[in-house]
């Protein structure tokens, strides 16, 4: 494994001389544009609008658009000699506490190692720090063209730098969440009890089934073999369930599933097309007690409270 940056991890007067390393793999299957008649392969040349050349690797440089008429040549030396002071180092702002990032600010991971004999006891005490504290370290460092903002956290016994967004790269989610749609606490504490019955589980077990189907298309068709065919999907029920009979039917196959005994079998119960009358106010339960009809009221069903834990 090559690393991809090599620096120094700064904060206050210590330093720790560093190399980087991708922390994920990409493995999904990568396809080639073809001419569909003859199958040739297209390829994507780099030609010089000036001269038409077809140009090499080593040919090509870097080049800032200033105006439409105006490129400005940036060369390797211009960004190795930048008035920064991240241009070689991961400089240390800040340690918050883990849990105040949120999710969405988390770009790619990657790994640090300590450089050489001289590096592995600064190394060893900052993430012997970082773990006992129970907080990341907020970095700024240039990488790859731009400076980045990133958090230095503790991964197994490793240093793990994951590069961050920064405030303007994240987008409002406002208008996005659905509005005016009422929840009653009975429908939450169901959908509480279905997380429970469906249970915690190690992530490790998910693999990526569309490149498994995909190798098998791919293996068919070297081979010369039947191509293998998608599993029809299942048939619908035919019934509109409401939301609370939908989350206590799962909760019931949930449980079932784990091997426990429900009690029951589980039910769908198709809804009115009418829109059902809204809930009867203390008058109206008043006028009903007055009327004498001699007719038995329902029950008002109470909400389920999930036991305090």
């Amino acid at each position: 494994m090559r690393p991809v940056w090599s620096g120094a991890v700064t904060f206050g007067l210590v330093t720790i001389s560093v190399k980087m390393y991708s922390a994920t793999e990409d493995h999904s299957i990568r396809f080639r544009q073809i001419h569909l008649p003859d199958h040739g392969l297209i390829r994507n040349r780099k030609v010089c609008e000036l001269d038409g050349q077809v140009l090499e690797q080593h040919e090509i440089g870097r080049a800032y658009e200033a105006s439409k008429d105006l490129l400005v040549p940036i060369t390797d030396e211009d960004l190795d000699n930048l008035p920064l002071p991240t241009a070689r180092a991961i400089d240390v702002q800040a340690f918050v506490p883990e849990d105040r990032l949120d999710a969405i600010r988390y770009d790619k991971p990657y790994y640090l190692e300590g450089d050489g004999a001289v590096a592995a006891k600064p190394y060893v005490l900052l993430r012997e720090a970082l773990k006992r504290s129970d907080k990341v370290a907020i970095a700024k460092f240039a990488f790859r063209g731009r400076e980045r903002l990133g958090a230095l956290r503790v991964v197994e016994d490793a240093i793990a730098l994951q590069v961050m967004h920064w405030d303007d790269e994240i987008r409002s989610a406002q208008g996005i969440a659905p509005s005016g749609v009422d929840i009653s606490d009975s429908e939450v504490d169901e959908a509480m009890a279905l997380m429970d019955a469906i249970g915690p589980t190690d992530i490790s077990q998910y693999r990526d089934q569309y490149r498994e189907a995909m190798e098998a298309i791919i293996r068919a068709k070297t081979e010369g073999v039947e191509l293998p065919h998608a599993e029809a999907p299942a048939e619908p029920k035919g019934k509109v369930v409401d939301l609370m009979s939908a989350l206590q039917d799962s909760v019931r196959a949930a449980r079932k599933s784990r091997g426990e005994d429900t009690g029951d079998e589980a039910e769908v119960h198709e809804i009115s097309r009418q829109r059902a009358p809204k809930k009867s106010t203390a008058k109206k339960t008043t006028a009903k007690k007055e009327s004498g009809s001699g007719k038995k009221t329902a029950a008002k069903k109470t909400s389920r409270k999930r036991p305090a834990s």
